[in-house]
Formats: structure tokens, C-alpha cells, sequence
């Protein structure tokens, strides 16, 4: 029963998607699934996926596969969200100030149908008396951010499924701090997009729209170089033999030009990956938080005897990292060593230079790694935890200004950001200053490997690992929440032999025995994640992904480590703690 009123409410969403103004390829499609729905078991499921629910703000923004529906990515919902947008920067801006109408920003990335996403967006924001500033051509999505700031700009943003499949795409919203929207603003810019009649027709016009020119770019690589910490490569540059992949995104781009600008001569970049291609065709997934995905750059590596390899997401948020293990080959680095690397990196110039005298702040989220913490606190330095999602990041960022300095902070999942200027994960200022370290590490005789080995000799060495379980579509949700409520509800008791002393339910927002004793609440805003912290200091973390249909299970361990032994067997025993944590939750 429950499932024949779904299906009917989704036939009468659909049957409206077979009428003007969807073009012809999407009303013939939906009447296939309308006429196959009632025998078809397949054209059935397809159909209801596609209109059961409506794309909502995530982690990153609306993201979803493309194609017809209301929980899908297209002309229609593009529209749809831009006069969201547009109805709630005139309830918040009021009517447009004397000197001219507010401006947004926008960018997109390599995707398929990208820059004709972009597109709408620009022409309805000009069809309801904004001005829309947009790049003609793919752009990085920090460089959107930064130019929301440079441009006094209201609102941006990109059309991006950052480091999705092929079949995905996205669509970012930023507020004028250059930030993504928070609670309650995304609440608000949804509420504005549902309050749309299911037939209103978005109004769209050409007339108004400016291009960005090549000088925003000059300007961005300008901002980049002011972040150099180094004074020999001020001076001399270097010729530190650097692989790089952009995997047919902005980073294949920006990334070379930034590189070059910030000292380093020489630099390779894999060919057949340069050119952007929403298809990706050479990598399964242009994730450069799997290994898969900078295959082609070790490759290339190996020829150039390069000391740094580096990989970029589609919309250059993301940096992936393998560098020289010492035996001939590469060490692929997880994100919270390469963010343990960059932080360290920063702190330890910007004291020397005597930047750290006032009061300061880095960043980290629930679920990267507490090594963060370790380090600001050698440094002198205070930490916020936020959420995971960069846009919580930013909005601690927001929340200091005037009061602590941010130097630098990340996520696990890859993405880092040194300075303010830009208010969110910006891989092309991580490429560069991570460059700027394996350059001094070499200059003074030193590898990525054995800095990374310093810190956790100096701490403790920290191990981190991530299972990702794919549940797709409407069953695969229903699998998600049924996992969730069993965490929330019949939380371990132990996990790989170590007793769990504190459960942290960020939905509930309170920190609890196994047993239910309260302990404390939780500063953080309401999120379905549910954290297991055990005796021996290890956290276990599970959470639905915001951006994929995905419930992502992260693992975090430690242990001190004074060099009596390598470090390569101390880690592979870290490892196997990380996996024994995994096997005792049951995602492995």
C-alpha cells in the first residue's frame, strides 16, 4: 500500500515533465517510464528514483546524478534552484543598492552539460534584475570563492560535482564572505526553491551578463605567490622534478600556471590527462582520494624521477599526493598525512616569521585526524572542530574574525586551506605550498616520508583508514537511515578489544556512556554522524555521505612512538588496528 501511494504520487510529479518548457528528449523520456512503469520492474524503480524526493543542500551543495527529475540534475532544476537563489538574495539584499544591482558570481567546472548549467544560472539571475559576473570558461572552485570576496559579490556559484563519477554534477551556492551557505541560510534557499509552483515557468533572459577576463586569473595566481614561505625559492625557484595530474579538470589548468608562478620550473604534467573531458575518460573515478586515479602520474613520475607527485580533482578542491618511498617507488599519502604535512609546514614558517604573536586557530572536522590537534598545540595555537564539510570550516573562519587569526586547517577527505583570503579547499595553493615543503625537505636531504616521520616521532604516529559502503538509490537510503538508527540506538560496547568510554551522537548532540550516561553536550550543529571513541584513544566514525550514496565508516588510531623502531612497521601495525576496528563494526 505504501508503496503504490508513492508510485502514484511520482506519476503525478512526473506526467508534468511531459509538457513545455522541458525539451522534447526529456518529455519523451518520462513518458517512456510513464508508459513502462505499471510492467517493468526497472523502468518502474527508475522512474520513482528520479521524482521520489528533490535534490536537496548537502555537504556539498545539491549534487546528484543527471538526467530527467526532480532528484536528478538538469536544465530544470538548475532553473528551479537559481530562482531559489534569486528570490532569497531580494528577501535578505532588499532591492538593488544605487550604484548598480547586486552581483553573483559564477564558475563551473569540466563536466558534461557544465557550462550550460552555468549558463541558466547566469540568465535567470538576470532575468530577476541581478548582475551575474561568470568565467566563459572552467575555473577552480577556490577561485570562485576568492572571487566572490575580490568582486563584492552577494551570492556565488559553481556547477560542480567536485570528485564525482562522470554521470554526476552539482551545483554550489556561496555567500559573500565567500564561504558555501550554512544553516539556517540553506535551510532558507531550499525553502525558496520548494515554495516554487511544480509548473512555474523560471524566467530567463541573455541581456546583462558580465564575463570575468584573463586578469581575475592574473590576480588569483598574484594571491597564490603571496603565500610562499620560502625565500630560497623567492629567490632562485626550483627545479624539483614535479608530476601532476588536473584528471581532465580546472586543476589541468590552473595548477602548471600556479606551480610556475610560485618558482617551480619544472614540471610534468600527464598529457593524455590535461585536457579537460567531463567524460573522464582515462580514470575510472577522477577521485584523487583513490589511488586508481594517480596511476598515470606515478607512471610519469617513474620516468622523470620525480620527488612529488600530485593529482587534482575536477574542480581543483582536492589534491592527492604519492611521493618517493625509498625503495624505487611511491608511497600514495592519505589526506590526514598530507594535511598533517601542510599544517606542520605552515605553523613552523609562519612562527619563525613571527606571525604566530597573535592569537591564532587551525581547523579540523569531527572525523580528521587528532594529529591536527597535536600541532597546534606544539605551536601554541588554538583549534576548532567543526562538522564535516569545508563550509563548517569557513564558518568558523567567519565566526574568529576579529578575534583569532585562521592560519590553516583541512579535511580528511583531501582538501586543505592556508590564509583567509579564500573560504574553501583550495588544491591549487595546496599543490603549491606542498611543492614549497618537498623543496626544502630536499634541499636539506630530507623526503615527505621522513618529515612525516618527524611529526609523529615528535606526537604520536597516526593512522587513519575509510570504507565507504554504496547503497544506491531509494533502497539503498532506507539500507542507510536502518544502519544509523542501529549505531544510535545499540552502540558497541568495545571494538577491536578497546572498551568504548564515550559515544558522541552529533544528531542528538550529546556525548554518552555505551550505557546512555550523559557526559557532555556537543558544540557542533545537528548532524547525523555517530562517533566511538575508545579507552586507547582509537575514534571509529560513521556518518551518510552528503555528496554520494554512500554511509562512510572512518577509523582513527594511535600510539606513541619514540624511533626505537621503523616507522614502516609501527604504521603497518596501526594499519592492522585500523582494519581490526573496521571488522569489529562489521563494514568489512
Amino acid at each position: 500500500m505504501k508503496d503504490d501511494m508513492l508510485l502514484n504520487e511520482v506519476i503525478a510529479k512526473a506526467r508534468s515533465w511531459t509538457k513545455p518548457p522541458h525539451d522534447n528528449e526529456t518529455r519523451n523520456l518520462v513518458q517512456e517510464w510513464l508508459d513502462g512503469c505499471a510492467t517493468d520492474p526497472e523502468i518502474r524503480e527508475a522512474l520513482v528514483d528520479a521524482f521520489y524526493t528533490d535534490l536537496s543542500f548537502g555537504t556539498g551543495g545539491l549534487r546528484g546524478k543527471m538526467g530527467p527529475g526532480t532528484n536528478r540534475i538538469n536544465p530544470t532544476t538548475i532553473a528551479r534552484a537559481t530562482q531559489g537563489l534569486a528570490n532569497h538574495l531580494r528577501k535578505v539584499h532588499g532591492p538593488n543598492p544605487a550604484s548598480g544591482a547586486w552581483r553573483v558570481a559564477i564558475a563551473c567546472d569540466s563536466r558534461h552539460l557544465s557550462q550550460t548549467f552555468a549558463q541558466i544560472t547566469a540568465e535567470v539571475l538576470a532575468a530577476n534584475g541581478l548582475e551575474p559576473w561568470m568565467y566563459a570558461e572552467l575555473r577552480p572552485t577556490p577561485q570562485l570563492s576568492w572571487t566572490v570576496r575580490e568582486l563584492g559579490a552577494v551570492a556565488g556559484v559553481v556547477v560542480t560535482a567536485s570528485h564525482n563519477p562522470s554521470i554526476y554534477n552539482g551545483y554550489k551556492v556561496y555567500a559573500s564572505d565567500g564561504g558555501q551557505v550554512v544553516a539556517p541560510e540553506d535551510a532558507q534557499l531550499v525553502s525558496e526553491v520548494r515554495a516554487l509552483p511544480p509548473d512555474a515557468e523560471v524566467p530567463r533572459s541573455p541581456e546583462g551578463i558580465h564575463l570575468l577576463d584573463a586578469s581575475w586569473d592574473e590576480g588569483y595566481r598574484k594571491l597564490l605567490t603571496s603565500f610562499r614561505l620560502s625565500e630560497d625559492l623567492v629567490q632562485h625557484g626550483s627545479d624539483l622534478p614535479i608530476a601532476f595530474t588536473g584528471l581532465h579538470g580546472t586543476g589541468a589548468l590552473a595548477v602548471p600556471a600556479a606551480l610556475h608562478a610560485f618558482g617551480f620550473r619544472n614540471v610534468h604534467e600527464v598529457a593524455s590527462q590535461a585536457v579537460p573531458d567531463g567524460a573522464f575518460p582515462t580514470v575510472e573515478s577522477p577521485n584523487p582520494e583513490e589511488g586508481a586515479a594517480l596511476a598515470q602520474a606515478v607512471d610519469l613520475a617513474q620516468e622523470c624521477n620525480a620527488a612529488l607527485v600530485m593529482g587534482t580533482d575536477p574542480d581543483a578542491d582536492r589534491v592527492g599526493l604519492a611521493v618517493p618511498d625509498g625503495k624505487g617507488s611511491y608511497r600514495l599519502l592519505n589526506g590526514n598525512e598530507t594535511g598533517a604535512l601542510l599544517v606542520d609546514h605552515v605553523l613552523s614558517k609562519w612562527q619563525e616569521a613571527g606571525k604566530l604573536d597573535q592569537p591564532s586557530f587551525v581547523a579540523k572536522t569531527v572525523v580528521t585526524t587528532s594529529l591536527l590537534e597535536d600541532l597546534a598545540s606544539h605551536y601554541d595555537v588554538e583549534v576548532r572542530e567543526t562538522l564535516t564539510g569545508f563550509k563548517f570550516i569557513a564558518e568558523a573562519i567567519r565566526k574568529e574574525e576579529g578575534k583569532l587569526q585562521y592560519v590553516a586547517g583541512g579535511e580528511e577527505s583531501y582538501g586543505y586551506l592556508v590564509g583567509d583570503a579564500v573560504r574553501d579547499k583550495d588544491a591549487v595553493q595546496s599543490c603549491c605550498l606542498l611543492a614549497e615543503l618537498a623543496h626544502e625537505l630536499e634541499r636539506n636531504g630530507h623526503t615527505m616520508l621522513d618529515r612525516l616521520a618527524a611529526i609523529h616521532k615528535r606526537h604520536k604516529a597516526y593512522k587513519e583508514g575509510l570504507v565507504s559502503l554504496v547503497k544506491e538509490g531509494r533502497e539503498g537510503k532506507a539500507q542507510i537511515d536502518a544502519m544509523m538508527k542501529d549505531f544510535r540506538t545499540s552502540p558497541p560496547h568495545a571494538l577491536a578489544g578497546e572498551k568504548v568510554v564515550e559515544v558522541l551522537d552529533f544528531q542528538m548532540q550529546k556525548a554518552v556512556t555505551p550505557e546512555g550516561l550523559v557526559l557532555r553536550s556537543l558544540p557542533q550543529a545537528v548532524s547525523n554522524v555517530m562517533q566511538f571513541v575508545t579507552e586507547a584513544g582509537s575514534r571509529v566514525t560513521v556518518r551518510p555521505s552528503g555528496t554520494e550514496p554512500k554511509i562512510k565508516c572512518y577509523a582513527s588510531v594511535s600510539e606513541p612512538w619514540d624511533g626505537s623502531e621503523s616507522h614502516d612497521d609501527v604504521m603497518a601495525r596501526l594499519q592492522e588496528r585500523v582494519n581490526a576496528h573496521f571488522r569489529a563494526l562489521g563494514v568489512t
